[in-house]
C-alpha cells in the first residue's frame, strides 16, 4: 500500500507526515498497534503547549544534554515510535554524546527487534543493543518484556534516555540509581513524574533539539556541565509546563476558540 501524499500547504500538515511515518511503521512491522494509539495521546497534548518548544523545553533539552555529556555510560533506549519518527536523530544524538542505543520494547517479539535494528542501522547505527539473546539481563520490580535489557547497555548504564517510555521501567530504572531523561509531551504521566529530567515536547522536535544542543555544550567545562544537570529541578520543570498548558487553555477560552488564538499567532 502506497503512503498518503501529504500536501505541504495543508494546514495540519505537520501532524499529518507524522501519522504516515507511524502508518509505515506499522507496515513494516516497527510501530505496535498500542503505538499508534500513544501517539494519539500524545498529539492532544501537543495541542496544549501550541506544537512547539517552549522556552520550559529548552532548558530541560540542556540540563538533558548536560547529563548524556557528564556520564560514562549514557545509553537511548528506542521502541517503535521512536525508531519511525527520529532514527536519523537518534544516531546523530549517539554520536554527539558517546551514548549506545538499545531496543526495548514493551510489546516485544524478534520480528520487531530486527526491524526497529534494521531501521536503526540504515540510519547510520553502527551498534543496536537488545536484541534478540541479547538482552539476556533484566531489570527488577519490572513485570512487562521491558525489564529484559542488554547486560552491555541499559543494565551497566549510569544514564538512560527513554523517549516516549512507559512509567513502570523509569521507576525502577531510579531505583538502580540511574538519571533517567524522558521526552513526555504528558507532564502528569507517571514517566514524567519519575524522570531525572523530561522534557516537555514532542519527540519529533525534541531530538533535533537536543542533539544540537549537545553539540554546542560537548567542548564546555565538565564542571560547569555537573553543576548545570544537578541543580535541575523536574518538580519545577513539570510545574511550569502545566502552567503554560492552563495558561494557553485559559487564552484559548478566553477568545472563544482555538482558531482565533492561531491566526493570531500567525500575524
Amino acid at each position: 500500500m502506497k503512503q498518503t501524499k501529504i500536501s505541504p500547504r495543508h494546514p495540519r500538515a505537520a501532524s499529518l507526515m507524522i501519522r504516515e511515518k507511524l502508518i509505515e511503521g506499522f507496515r513494516n512491522g516497527v510501530v505496535a498497534t498500542a503505538g499508534l494509539l500513544a501517539h494519539g495521546r500524545g498529539e492532544a497534548f501537543d495541542y496544549l503547549l501550541g506544537e512547539k518548544t517552549t522556552s520550559n523545553a529548552l532548558k530541560a533539552i540542556k540540563a538533558a544534554a548536560a547529563i548524556l555529556l557528564t556520564t560514562k555510560h549514557p545509553v537511548i533506549s528506542i521502541n517503535g515510535n521512536a525508531a519511525a519518527l527520529v532514527a536519523k536523530d537518534i544516531v546523530k544524538l549517539a554520536k554527539e554524546c558517546n551514548a549506545r542505543i538499545e531496543v526495548n520494547l514493551f510489546h516485544r517479539s524478534p520480528e520487531r527487534e530486527v526491524a526497529i535494528a534494521k531501521l536503526l542501522q540504515e540510519a547510520g547505527a553502527k551498534e543496536v543493543l537488545g536484541v534478540g539473546e541479547a538482552s539476556s539481563a533484566r531489570i527488577p520490580e519490572v513485570a512487562s518484556e521491558r525489564r529484559r535489557v542488554d547486560p552491555k547497555g541499559i543494565l551497566i548504564a549510569d544514564a538512560v534516555l527513554v523517549p516516549l517510555e512507559d512509567g513502570d521501567r523509569t521507576q525502577a530504572l531510579r531505583k538502580m540509581g540511574k538519571s533517567v531523561i524522558a521526552i513526555d509531551l504528558n507532564p502528569l504521566s507517571r514517566t514524567a513524574q519519575f524522570a531525572t529530567v523530561t522534557i516537555v515536547d514532542n519527540i519529533v522536535r525534541a531530538m533535533p533539539a537536543l542533539t544540537k544542543t549537545a553539540a554546542k555544550l560537548r567542548k564546555g567545562d565538565k564542571g560547569n556541565l555537573r553543576k548545570l544537570a544537578s541543580s535541575f529541578d523536574n518538580k519545577q520543570n513539570l510545574s511550569e509546563a502545566i502552567r503554560m498548558m492552563n495558561k494557553r487553555l485559559a487564552a484559548i477560552a478566553a477568545k472563544g476558540t482555538y482558531l482565533t488564538i492561531l491566526e493570531e499567532s500567525e500575524i
